[in-house]
């Protein structure tokens, strides 16, 4: 693994990816060759599924393709064929063997020429400009591999066959630090593409939590624990079990069954906080979702008895429901017309003062640049303005 790599988020990657495709877009209208990225983190930090969305959200083709999984060289760069000169009206071209009786049928002439050549492999065939092949874990396959896509990374193509104009390749890898069964990468192959390092982020995490339907209730647990994820318990892991109760109505009913669950796939410490979580019944806490829609006397009143005032002031709390109210309301604009009660509501919650003047700052401030379109009318309220233009 190169040294001194930069640590960035799945934000920061996505943004760091948006500019190198624009920037390959670019090379490639010069002629010139497009820069491969790879992506190093920890297993199940989400590397892979942060590409994948990457691409969904440029609206690119999507092709995954797991080195360590492949056994036959072939399967990866094509397989061998041979090809025929033919010539037309002083025109000539290759053709594979299959295809030569019929060129020979449509009046082609052999050149007496013939070579062996690659044919594109499976999974490029037929795919239309503009894409994002994924090289998923790519230092864990063997080093035939490894050498096989060298020619892929430096100019896009391998002997006879290239990929389609607008593709960009993207490498996954798992550290180079004895924690993995990975093969080392030589200087040579290390100068041939940009390297970033991909850190967990609880944010970040929270923010894919909502957008992909994860419990809130476990959504709540995380953004209070964040200190739990670690390589051992990684996130993919934690949403593995967050998955496997959320079909549970009441989790005080079957904590049993969720401390089995837990220990079978999270470990034992985990499981003991979540439970000793819901105990103190924090599974309780009022969803975002409730905060906008139910009766105002009650949202106020229940987020002043969870968060507290003066010294029973829940700071850990205050900050878990302004982060999943942020992180709701940019889901929920996304996809549906943002009506004046909504910002009435926001307003209320900020001139009750139920959260402290920085967590009210960062909140509205969130809420509004997410989606300024539709949040525009914030700057129309008194109580919101100030913290916007400040």
């Amino acid at each position: 693994m190169k040294k001194d790599l930069i640590s960035i988020n799945v934000k920061e990657l996505k943004d760091f990816l948006t500019h190198i495709i624009e920037n390959n877009r670019f090379l490639q209208e010069q002629g010139k060759s497009p820069v491969t990225i790879e992506v190093i983190g920890e297993s199940g930090i989400g590397k892979t599924s942060a590409i994948i969305q990457m691409a969904k959200e440029q609206n690119l083709n999507f092709v995954k393709l797991n080195l360590a999984q492949i056994e036959e060289i072939g399967d990866l760069v094509g397989f061998p064929i041979r090809q025929f000169e033919v010539e037309l009206n002083n025109e000539k071209t290759w053709v594979d063997e299959h295809a030569f009786d019929e060129y020979l049928k449509l009046g082609y002439h052999s050149t007496g020429l013939n070579r062996m050549s690659y044919c594109p492999p499976e999974w490029i065939s037929g795919k239309e400009e503009g894409g994002i092949l994924l090289l998923d874990d790519w230092n864990r396959a063997d080093v035939r591999f490894i050498q096989a896509v060298m020619e892929l990374i430096d100019r896009q193509q391998y002997i006879s066959w290239t990929l389609p104009k607008n593709w960009h390749i993207v490498l996954t890898a798992n550290p180079d630090n004895g924690d993995y069964l990975v093969n080392s990468i030589d200087n040579a192959q290390k100068t041939r593409f940009i390297s970033v390092q991909l850190k967990f982020d609880t944010d970040c995490w929270a923010k894919w939590a909502e957008e992909n339907d994860i419990d809130g209730r476990c959504i709540n647990f995380l953004l209070m624990n964040p200190e739990l994820v670690t390589t051992d318990v990684n996130s993919r892991s934690i949403s593995m079990f967050f998955n496997s109760i959320s079909s549970i109505k009441s989790f005080e009913e079957s904590l049993p069954l969720i401390q089995m669950i837990g220990e079978g796939s999270v470990g034992p410490e985990f499981s003991s906080l979540f439970t000793m979580f819901i105990n103190n019944k924090l599974d309780k806490i009022i969803s975002p979702e409730n905060i906008f829609e139910q009766d105002e006397k009650y949202v106020m009143g229940t987020l002043k008895s969870i968060v507290g005032k003066d010294d029973k002031y829940r700071a850990d709390i205050a900050s878990t429901l302004s982060t999943r109210i942020v992180n709701y309301l940019d889901v929920y604009a996304s996809k549906n017309k943002v009506e004046k009660s909504t910002i009435d509501r926001i307003s209320k919650i900020v001139k009750e003062e139920i959260f402290t003047t920085d967590i009210c700052y960062n909140m509205v401030r969130s809420i509004y640049n997410n989606n300024i379109t539709k949040f525009k009318t914030m700057i129309m309220d008194k109580e919101l303005v100030k913290f916007i233009m400040k």
